[in-house]
């Protein structure tokens, strides 16, 4: 289990990343060229078996052992109206997915793989950011450190998500105080919101900023000021898998902001990570191109949990499946020339 002692443990991990093996993808390279097929004919199904092998350590890489986690977490902000559900819904969706009644249960089961759920303190919502820091630096590490438990060493795969009313506000501001620019060129809809909804929501948004910019100048500060439980889980789950060297497989648009107060700090970080899908949330497309990340799917889906990721799981699955089976030209006896 990966446990970060204090937050300048969690920020020293994000300073020293494990590179992928090259050997293995060297040899998993190799090993493309002798199928038989036209060199490259696979396209990026050929880039992920190569991602894979790189990130497992194997130069025929498997998909045996891969996980859903879904973490979630309470916003104080939603009290401003920024969503269009009530904050008490995180909790009712918790127990849907806990009784296997969600889209990731389903998404998840058909991509074979495992789902798990973490609640992170539903009963006591983050503070609202817009008037004081949404987590002290207790609240804040003990949910990068749920992020990171929920990893282990044998996973092939991690697919984190997210629950949790308001959380793409929090999203927003992560993504502004990393990358730039104001709440209008980050929030969008989320849930549904228009209107006033929305105008609250882009407000709640320039107040954090406001408020917090000046502070958060580090993962950690940024995470603690402008986040949420479940979003700093993913955070911890991230860094973590990139210790133990296991690939990620990111969501939508909330997911992928837990990422990008560390990416800001060291872009590196998400060299371990492919992107599932592009979202419909508008600030998703931003924040892929800044994270240098090019999505596997574009199905205009936007409701989070990891159900994106865990549909693009199945085009790892068939990545592998397709580097893994296929015979040699010299295992075919198919002429090379």
């Amino acid at each position: 289990m990966t446990v970060f002692a204090s937050p300048a443990d969690f920020v020293a991990a994000i300073e020293t990343l494990r590179p992928p093996d090259a050997d293995s993808r060297a040899a998993a390279a190799r090993r493309q060229a002798e199928l038989t097929k036209p060199p490259g004919s696979l396209g990026r199904l050929e880039e992920i078996a190569l991602f894979m092998a790189g990130w497992q350590g194997r130069a025929r890489p498997r998909l045996d052992h891969g996980r859903v986690v879904v973490f979630a977490g309470n916003h104080g902000v939603a009290a401003r109206g920024v969503s269009a559900f009530p904050a008490e819904v995180t909790a009712q969706m918790v127990a849907n997915f806990q009784s296997g009644g969600a889209a990731i249960n389903a998404l998840a089961a058909a991509a074979g793989l495992a789902l798990g759920v973490v609640a992170l303190d539903l009963d006591r919502p983050t503070a609202d950011f817009t008037i004081m820091p949404a987590m002290d630096a207790d609240d804040c590490l003990a949910a990068i450190n749920a992020g990171a438990a929920a990893v282990s060493p044998d996973l092939d795969l991690l697919v984190p998500g997210e629950m949790g009313i308001a959380n793409s506000t929090a999203a927003a501001a992560l993504c502004a105080a990393g990358f730039g620019g104001t709440a209008r060129d980050w929030v969008g809809p989320g849930t549904g919101v228009e209107g006033t909804a929305l105008a609250a929501k882009i407000a709640a948004v320039d107040a954090a900023l406001l408020r917090h910019r000046a502070e958060a100048t580090d993962p950690f500060e940024t995470l603690r000021r402008l986040g949420g439980r479940e979003i700093a889980a993913i955070a911890g789950a991230v860094v973590a898998a990139r210790r133990h060297g296991v690939p990620v497989l990111l969501d939508g648009f909330i997911g992928t902001a837990a990422v990008a107060p560390l990416a800001a700090h060291r872009p590196g970080i998400v060299d371990h990570c492919l992107a599932g899908h592009v979202s419909a949330e508008p600030g998703h497309v931003r924040l892929l191109a800044r994270l240098g990340l090019v999505p596997l799917l574009a199905l205009d889906m936007r409701l989070g949990e990891a159900s994106g990721g865990a549909v693009a799981a199945m085009l790892v699955r068939a990545a592998v499946a397709a580097h893994d089976g296929m015979a040699t030209f010299a295992e075919a006896g198919v002429a090379t020339a």
